[in-house]
């Protein structure tokens, strides 16, 4: 999925990073305008990721993404401030619409 993403992305247009967990993420110094983040990753849940993120201080629009469904998850993604929490399979571009949507927010289109 990460991968399948990535190639969309930028053949949309949109430059991207790919991470192969969480951890990684945040031991970056990415200066990316959104994050698209899948709700179940390995270690840490996309919604921890966002709440560890907020803590230190690193806000970002995210967008989710998930296989499962609910309004539990839902909320949760609300609650972190979420642009968009998108139930796999979706239409790549509703993909889109989110990250111009997120990165309008943050001035970048």
């Amino acid at each position: 999925m990460r991968r399948s993403t990535s190639v969309l992305l930028e053949a949309s247009g949109f430059g991207t990073e790919t991470f192969d967990s969480a951890e990684a993420f945040l031991k970056s110094s990415s200066k990316a305008c959104c994050l698209v983040v899948d709700i179940d990753l390995d270690k840490m849940t996309g919604i921890k990721l966002a709440r560890q993120l907020a803590q230190h201080g690193r806000i970002y629009p995210i967008i989710f993404m998930t296989g499962h469904d609910s309004d539990i998850v839902r909320r949760q993604a609300e609650d972190v401030g979420a642009v968009a929490c998108l139930t796999k399979p979706f239409p790549a571009q509703m993909l889109i619409k989110a990250i111009i949507k997120a990165c309008s927010r943050e001035g970048r289109f």
